[in-house]
């Protein structure tokens, strides 16, 4: 992709995701309809005003661009495109429509299967994390690092109880570090290095990962599949199994654990 045109994307990604946070934050804690899709995923008219947002404002400038929303109709065109927008307008709408503060905004813009640009918006504490691939992951426009090291101590660790527990090789109760409603958040937060590693139990979706796994990167993170597998986006097939993020070391750890442990 040209530099500019790198850099027009970039610049339009931030505004739009400030602008959508912005309304998003306008709506919290306020008179909400919302409803259950499929089995269990709730949504919120919310969710509708802010993707609808963000799909008139980056389409206008980028039409010949695909688009995946959790919150909008999927299109095959998508996948014969080269550049991608992924979005999750509301990630977290369970917290959101809780009045809790765990829930973001994510977008990210995906080429060729992989993350180029991305953005990850927590208007409730206003902070807003930022990643372009080979330039490094800000959190308000100030570098951010995974934590370095190997060792793993629980309470800095963020996932399903069940699945971390199967990296405890001591008997004994563990306490991991509170519950992050909002997935691409609780990535976000290893980028961040408030948290040592986080995991994604089976049945995320690309809208809640691109951003995040962009962001992760760029802060010399790590975030695959528990096999150790890349990530790959915008393909037929949007749902993931089980995944990780980490510092490099200790993402390379705790993937050699599940490997010589792949049962247990």
């Amino acid at each position: 992709m040209p530099d500019q045109v790198l850099a027009r994307d970039g610049a339009l990604l931030r505004e739009t995701v400030r602008e959508a946070g912005r309304l998003a934050l306008s709506l919290f804690r306020t008179e909400l309809k919302n409803w259950t899709k499929g089995a269990s995923s709730p949504v919120s008219e919310a969710d509708i005003r802010v993707n609808d947002l963000l799909e008139k404002r980056l389409r206008a400038v980028t039409p010949d661009y695909g688009w995946l929303s959790e919150e909008s109709v999927d299109d095959d065109t998508r996948l014969g495109k080269h550049l991608v927008w992924i979005v999750d307008p509301i990630d977290g709408t369970r917290g959101y429509l809780a009045g809790r503060e765990d829930w973001c905004v994510s977008v990210a813009l995906v080429e060729d299967a992989s993350p180029l640009l991305a953005a990850v918006f927590a208007p409730a504490t206003d902070e807003f994390f930022f990643a372009a691939r080979g330039e490094g992951a800000t959190l308000d426009g100030v570098p951010v690092h995974a934590t370095p090291g190997r060792e793993l101590d629980f309470s800095r660790i963020a996932g399903p109880k069940p699945l971390v527990e199967r990296l405890n090789l001591s008997p004994g109760e563990i306490t991991l570090y509170p519950r992050i409603g909002s997935l691409a958040l609780r990535l976000c937060r290893v980028a961040q290095g408030s948290l040592d590693a986080a995991f994604a139990g089976g049945q995320s979706r690309d809208w809640d990962l691109a951003a995040a796994n962009l962001i992760v990167q760029e802060a010399n993170g790590n975030m695959t599949a528990l096999s150790g597998d890349k990530i790959l986006y915008n393909r037929r097939e949007v749902t993931h199994g089980v995944l990780v993020a980490a510092g490099s070391d200790r993402h390379a750890r705790i993937v050699e654990h599940f490997r010589n442990r792949p049962s247990h």
